[in-house]
C-alpha cells in the first residue's frame, strides 16, 4: 500500500495529502462529529461505518443493478475544520484497503490506482495558472500537464475524493472540464466524495443547474454540525 519507501505505492498514486496517509475510520478525530442527514442528527461514526460496508459491492460487477453501487457522498459544513476533508481522507484509505484486500482474495490484481485525492482549489489554480495572459511558458507548460493529468484520472478512477468543491468562482471553461469529470462518473455509476463549505443546494449559484444536479444523482448530504476541530490532534 505504502510501497518499499514507506511514501509510495497505492497511496501515493492517489495523491492523498501526507498528513492524511496513515488515517483510519477508527483514528480519524471526526468519528464523534455530530452530523445532519436528512431530518435525523447522529455521529458521524455510527454513519460512516455502514457506508464503507459498502465498498464490497466494488466486485459486485453490477449485476445487482444500481441500488447495489457504493453511493456517493457530500460532506459540508459552513466552517472550516470540521473533520470533512479527513472523513473523505480516511474513507478513501479504508476504500483502497477494501480494494487490495478482496482483490488478493479474488485472485485478481489489484489495480495499481483505485482511488484518488482531487484538491479542487489546487486543481483550479493550475487551470489559471495556464490561462492567464502572459503567463511564462515553463509554468503554464507545467501547470497544464498537471491540470489535464488529473482530469483524465478523476473521470475514471473507481473511487474519488473531490475536495474544496465551490470554493472560488469558476470560469464557464473550468466549470465545463468539472462538470466533465462528475458527467463521467454518474453516467459510469463511479462512488465520489465531495467536501465543500457550500450546501449542495448552493453549488447552482456558483456553477449551474446542470452540474449541480449531477452532483446530487445517487449521492447523500452530510451537513457537519459545530465549530472547527482544528488543533485536537
Amino acid at each position: 500500500m505504502h510501497g518499499h519507501s514507506g511514501a509510495g505505492g497505492r497511496i501515493a498514486a492517489a495523491n492523498l495529502p501526507a498528513d492524511y496517509r496513515m488515517l483510519t475510520l477508527k483514528t480519524a478525530p471526526s468519528a464523534a462529529t455530530i452530523v445532519r442527514i436528512g431530518s435525523d442528527t447522529m455521529a458521524l461514526g455510527s454513519f460512516i461505518g455502514q457506508y464503507a460496508a459498502t465498498f464490497t459491492r466494488q466486485f459486485d460487477d453490477g449485476e445487482d443493478g444500481p441500488q447495489r453501487r457504493v453511493k456517493s457522498l457530500y460532506l459540508y459544513s459552513e466552517s472550516p475544520g470540521t473533520g470533512k476533508t479527513t472523513t473523505a481522507a480516511a474513507l478513501l484509505n479504508e476504500y483502497l484497503t477494501v480494494h487490495y484486500i478482496g482483490s488478493l482474495k479474488r485472485n485478481r490484481q489489484a489495480l495499481d490506482r483505485p482511488a484518488y485525492f482531487l484538491d479542487v482549489n489546487e486543481w483550479q489554480t493550475d487551470f489559471n495558472a495556464f490561462n492567464r495572459p502572459r503567463v511564462p511558458e515553463d509554468v503554464a507548460a507545467p501547470a497544464a500537464e498537471r491540470y489535464y493529468k488529473a482530469q483524465r484520472i478523476a473521470q475514471s478512477v473507481p473511487f474519488l475524493v473531490m475536495d474544496d468543491v465551490g470554493v472560488r468562482e469558476a470560469s464557464e471553461a473550468f466549470r465545463a472540464d468539472l462538470h466533465a469529470i462528475i458527467n463521467a462518473r454518474t453516467t459510469d455509476g463511479l462512488p465520489t466524495v465531495y467536501t465543500s463549505n457550500l450546501p449542495m443546494a448552493e453549488l447552482m449559484r456558483l456553477y449551474d443547474a446542470r452540474l449541480a444536479d449531477r452532483v446530487r444523482d445517487m449521492c447523500v448530504e452530510i451537513s457537519f454540525q459545530g465549530g472547527s476541530n482544528r488543533g485536537m490532534r
